[in-house]
């Protein structure tokens, strides 16, 4: 007669997985954990380049007269991944 409150090899091992995958879950593992120094880019310091000379143009010309340097800070804001 078999006894079937033995557990089968094979099911300490899944267990023993899943209890590793648990302490993972719980940020026991560093392992791919991104650094905690890195900070996220403020919309307000992304593409200095073009921000600089958009509101230059608009001070100067108005907004009227500066819609493609306008657009392409967009296009610059877009590329860091923002929504605009």
């Amino acid at each position: 007669m078999v006894n079937s409150s033995a557990p089968a090899a094979n099911v300490t091992t899944t267990n023993l997985a899943t209890e590793e995958t648990k302490k993972c879950d719980t940020k026991a593992c560093p392992i791919d954990e991104k650094p905690k120094t890195e900070k996220k880019l403020k919309p307000c310091c992304a593409c200095p380049e073009t921000k600089k000379v958009r509101d230059a143009c608009i001070v100067e010309k108005g907004e009227e007269n500066c819609k493609d340097l306008i657009e392409a800070h967009k296009e610059c804001m877009r590329k860091m991944g923002f929504n605009v």
